[in-house]
């Protein structure tokens, strides 16, 4: 699994920390981007890893904590096949090399980076000696990995039992989940965490106050639980307190908090179990956040919902959408990514775009003006 190539093959089929959406396929040398808090990312094809917005906790890994209002480089390394970013507040940064090992930046206070310490570092750092690491994602302040095997492996809070590990103690470096050996994706959310195994079972435990879980209860769970019984699920995101995913007929369905319609059921109540929406079939990929989504559609359409307030949505306004609306008529967007605030987005083109909050430059734009309608930043990538 060491070719860029293979990563991204894997990648095209979840979605995971920074809350990364693919449309497939996913051709080899495609720059991958990811936005969370109020940072943006991009992995340029060359393998080079490029960052701007904020860098209050040094989750730039420039070994400052000054904000960029435009693209810099992260080190002069260019051997980078995959990272993520923390969820929501995006001041964390996790990342695998070519050769399989695992090196973290950023926000440590809870332990999240998982080097055996909680000081934040402002530049990168090994995480153990493993080279077998295949994906990882982070949470709000908690991570789970994965390792060629198909183990899952986790650490940082734990105050919700989100670690899964049958308790509720933080772990400052890598502990196995049970000893299961076919999970294949996952996402977190600020104190639950969903996954997915081979045969397409679906998987959550953490907390549980809105039911993020989708059990049809609002009771925390510290050890991975079946959501029901159905075989069918391809890919699931988590987002601050709710969770939506796809089934493999192209279906939606969403669960837990909906304030703002982050759900997109057209309502702002909130679910305990899975619950359909809409009835449209050809959804390809979904990401949640903090309070907004976006998903894309099988035509390359691209679309969005939740709360709106900086103009995260790109419909040109700043309301809030309790259903899906499509953002312009575009139809040649192949990834997107959001952060707190704030989305960018890839087109088949290589050029790549961004819109929404911008007070700490994290459109990449060189501004920290708000957008409410898509802007491109800089040419191809």
């Amino acid at each position: 699994m060491k070719a860029r190539s293979v990563v991204l093959a894997v990648i095209s089929g979840m979605v995971f920390g920074c809350q990364l959406v693919l449309v497939e396929p996913v051709m080899a040398g495609s720059p991958i981007i990811c936005a969370a808090g109020d940072n943006s990312f991009v992995l340029k094809s060359d393998g080079s890893l490029w960052a701007w917005g904020a860098n209050n906790k040094g989750q730039m890994g420039d070994g400052t904590t000054v904000n960029k209002p435009s693209p810099v480089q992260i080190g002069a390394d260019r051997d980078w096949v995959s990272f993520v970013t923390g969820t929501y507040m995006g001041a964390y940064v996790l990342a695998i090399k070519a050769d399989g090992s695992l090196w973290g930046w950023g926000m440590n206070e809870s332990a999240q980076l998982g080097d055996g310490t909680n000081v934040n570092k402002p530049s990168p750092v090994r995480i153990g000696t493993a080279k077998d690491w295949v994906l990882v994602v982070p949470g709000n302040a908690h991570t789970l990995a994965l390792k060629s095997d198909g183990t899952l492996w986790t650490w940082g809070l734990n105050n919700s039992g989100q670690l899964g590990d049958g308790t509720t103690i933080n772990r400052t470096a890598p502990v196995q989940i049970g000893t299961a050996k076919d999970w294949v994706s996952f996402g977190l959310g600020r104190s639950h965490s969903v996954a997915l195994k081979s045969n397409k079972t679906l998987w959550a435990w953490g907390g549980n106050s809105a039911g993020q879980v989708g059990d049809g209860t609002i009771e925390a769970r510290h050890s991975p639980k079946q959501i029901g019984t159905e075989n069918n699920w391809a890919l699931v995101t988590a987002g601050y307190d709710q969770t939506l995913a796809l089934k493999a007929d192209g279906t939606l369905w969403g669960w837990g908090n909906n304030a703002n319609g982050r759900l997109g059921d057209g309502t702002t109540d909130g679910k305990t179990s899975p619950t359909r929406i809409g009835t449209d079939n050809n959804w390809v990929s979904v990401t949640t956040g903090f309070a907004h989504t976006l998903a894309l559609k099988s035509d390359g359409t691209l679309w969005g919902w939740g709360r709106n307030q900086s103009g995260q949505l790109g419909d040109g306004t700043t309301e809030e959408k309790k259903s899906p609306v499509q953002i312009g008529t575009d139809k040649d967007w192949v990834s997107v990514s959001k952060g707190s605030a704030h989305t960018i987005a890839l087109k088949n083109n290589g050029t790549l775009w961004a819109w929404g909050a911008n007070n700490s430059g994290q459109l990449g734009d060189g501004t920290t003006g708000n957008k409410n309608t898509p802007v491109q930043i800089g040419g191809n990538w």
